[in-house]
């Protein structure tokens, strides 16, 4: 830092202050010299458009503004889906088991469905089908194509890293081979909140979100859901602050009460099931009480039972947050069927 841009620490009012290197840096002599002599800070490899700017050499204080190298917002379809994609792969192998019984760090092999490593499942499948709708139709939201795309997925292996289809729920299997959704009551599993975050970048509106739920979860509690998810990931997206973006997209349905308080619950209170409020629950729990991707997404899966889709929605929430520099390199080098993923990546409307 040359002396016309001497900044001083808000704490302790020192000046002492390195700037902060973000991200997997390659080592030179002439970093190494500047990391010896405090002009720089080692922050990590995961950044995010939060991640502070200063380092104070005296006090530890960490502060400023980062200035990403590229815009935020050119990178928030793949934080959204890839945050998915990673979140789901982390859980697959723990699926079923029981809270506290085991732990999950990293992407590991085996498991519940004897996956290899980093393989995500339906849930990302059905997301990413969803997303090649909207690229194919330039951003425009078709519901019966949508349709075909899934069951393509289910039939034919299509959006899976190797034509492998594995975890389908029975909603939605039975929504896919009878061509439309199921509305009872017992219809309320997670299978549309999982795969509707990409329609938070695009202009759908509440009905066609509703719509696009209603293919295989007709039900107004699921496709409520999905509305409610949908409006939280574009308030936060722009760049409103999680617990007001939840308070601003509150149902006006009292079955969506839970909303207002949910930070607030103890962890043993936060249910994991496949019931459709039980993951926006969770997935908004886990992103209210962790402060980076990681730890979200790890608390997602040790929630136990519906580990991946947990995780896969908890995933996509916490991606948009912290921006895709924020999920670990090393989980994303782990996940299986990047290729599938990138190509079906649409142009964001918003």
């Amino acid at each position: 830092m040359s002396t016309e841009d001497v900044v001083t620490c808000p704490e302790c009012g020192a000046e002492n202050v390195a700037v902060i290197l973000w991200g997997m840096p390659a080592f030179t002599e002439d970093l190494q010299r500047q990391i010896d002599d405090d002009s720089v800070y080692l922050g990590g490899c995961c950044v995010s458009s939060k991640s502070p700017k200063y380092h104070c050499n005296n006090c530890g204080a960490k502060f400023g503004e980062i200035e990403l190298e590229l815009p935020y917002e050119d990178k928030q379809l793949e934080a959204v889906v890839y945050g998915a994609a990673v979140g789901d792969a982390l859980g697959v192998p723990f699926e079923f088991k029981q809270r506290d019984t085991f732990k999950c760090t990293h992407m590991v092999a085996g498991g519940t469905h004897r996956m290899p490593a980093g393989t995500f499942s339906d849930d990302t499948s059905m997301l990413l089908a969803t997303c090649d709708s909207i690229r194919v139709h330039r951003g425009r939201i078709n519901a019966n194509d949508m349709l075909q795309r899934f069951r393509s997925w289910l039939y034919e292996g299509a959006y899976t890293p190797d034509g492998k289809v594995f975890d389908v729920g029975n909603t939605v299997a039975t929504a896919l081979d009878q061509g439309f959704g199921c509305k009872g009551e017992r219809s309320n599993g997670n299978g549309s909140l999982m795969r509707i975050a990409p329609l938070a970048l695009t202009r759908a509106t509440d009905a066609q979100i509703e719509e696009v739920s209603a293919i295989t979860h007709a039900h107004p509690l699921s496709t409520q859901a999905c509305v409610v998810f949908v409006g939280i990931l574009r308030d936060v997206m722009k760049g409103k602050p999680l617990d007001l973006a939840i308070d601003d997209n509150i149902a006006d349905n009292e079955n969506f009460s839970f909303l207002k308080s949910v930070k607030d619950k103890p962890r043993e209170e936060i249910e994991s099931s496949g019931f459709v409020l039980h993951t926006l629950e969770a997935a908004l729990w886990c992103n209210l009480n962790t402060e980076s991707y990681a730890e979200c997404v790890q608390e997602a899966v040790n929630l136990g039972r519906d580990t991946d889709t947990t995780a896969c929605v908890a995933g996509a929430l916490a991606g948009a947050r912290y921006g895709f520099r924020s999920i670990p390199a090393n989980w994303i080098a782990d996940l299986r069927g990047k290729e599938v993923i990138d190509a079906c990546l649409f142009e964001p409307a918003l």
